[in-house]
């Protein structure tokens, strides 16, 4: 389970072997048995011996900014296994086997791409014809972005980089045609978002980074050492490398709620700037369906296994890998 604290004024505190949520003077206990991690957004509060609490059970504490993008983060001073994981991860990096490892990477995330737009089968013969071409489009950059050529991964980042920009607008122009008018959007806008899809998008996104560092780190790897994004300063880089494979999770759940026509004026507020956040109940929505898709049990190769399980085993089949080149 999951314990997310972002309304302004509840506080956490904890109660022998739980913890205890306060606000206005309800309180609700939790046990914090069955406990994975605690998110503490923007004007909450978590007390000390709620902290040590959860470093006691492993259970971690993420702390996120408005946009539900992680800013800090309180583990067990151990990660989750020995340092030749991380020593093979930066040699790794900077092998000719990390080249084959990133073009997949952005390949699959091409691959969902087109699926999803498959998924939305429009009604009208002009739209079809319409989805085919551009999914033919995205295949062409598919088959550039195979055929790439280098020694080590900057040897063909740039060119990467510009693909899979260019593809990821291709995709993006088409799932706009085909939510409601009142809710399309001009492109892509990060930090801030210009619409109520982008503010979705963004904190979706930004719960979905957190997730996915925690994987990291329990399977023992340095969320710090990328592979394709190496520039960032005090940045979890690898994240932004691994999260093009789950970016369609979020698009997906994003895309359900706009279609269904879930998604209110209550679901967000206008700043003087133009720029779009999410409020309190666009957060609960969106965080409570996440959370739903990710526990819901899909079968992949033969196993049936949640997304969130996924996930995790993703994370430690890499950390396998990165062993191997200690």
């Amino acid at each position: 389970m999951e314990l997310i604290i972002n309304t302004f004024g509840t506080a956490l505190n904890r109660d022998n072997e739980g913890f205890v949520i306060s606000r206005e003077g309800e309180r609700q206990r939790i046990p914090a048995e069955g406990i994975r991690s605690i998110q503490i957004g923007r004007g909450a509060q978590i007390t000390s011996d709620a902290v040590l609490l959860a470093i006691e059970r492993e259970i971690e504490i993420l702390f996120t900014d408005r946009s539900g993008n992680p800013v800090g983060r309180i583990w067990s001073p151990r990660y989750g296994s020995i340092s030749t994981i991380r020593k093979g991860q930066v040699n790794f990096s900077f092998s000719c086997d990390a080249v084959g490892w990133i073009k997949e990477i952005i390949c699959k995330k091409i691959e969902n791409q087109q699926a999803l737009l498959l998924m939305m089968m429009p009604d009208r013969e002009v739209d079809k014809r319409l989805i085919d071409k551009t999914v033919k489009r995205l295949e062409d950059y598919r088959t550039k972005i195979s055929a790439l050529e280098g020694d080590i991964v900057s040897d063909i980042a740039p060119t990467l980089r510009g693909w899979e920009g260019v593809s990821s607008k291709i995709y993006f122009e088409m799932l706009n045609r085909f939510i409601p008018e009142t809710l399309r959007f001009e492109g892509r806008s990060q930090h801030p978002a210009m619409d109520p899809v982008n503010a979705l998008l963004n904190y979706g996104y930004g719960l979905l980074y957190g997730k996915i560092e925690s994987a990291l780190i329990k399977a023992g790897i340095d969320p710090y050492i990328g592979i394709m994004h190496r520039n960032n300063y005090n940045r979890p880089v690898l994240v932004y490398d691994i999260i093009e494979v789950f970016r369609i999770w979020i698009d997906y759940v994003v895309y359900s709620l706009v279609i269904q026509q879930a998604v209110t004026e209550e679901y967000y507020s206008v700043r003087e700037d133009g720029s779009y956040w999410l409020e309190n109940l666009g957060k609960r929505v969106l965080i409570q369906s996440v959370n739903d898709y990710l526990a819901e049990v899909i079968k992949q190769k033969g196993v049936c296994r949640s997304r969130q399980q996924q996930l995790f085993l993703y994370a430690q089949d890499l950390a396998q890998k990165f062993k191997k080149y200690e």
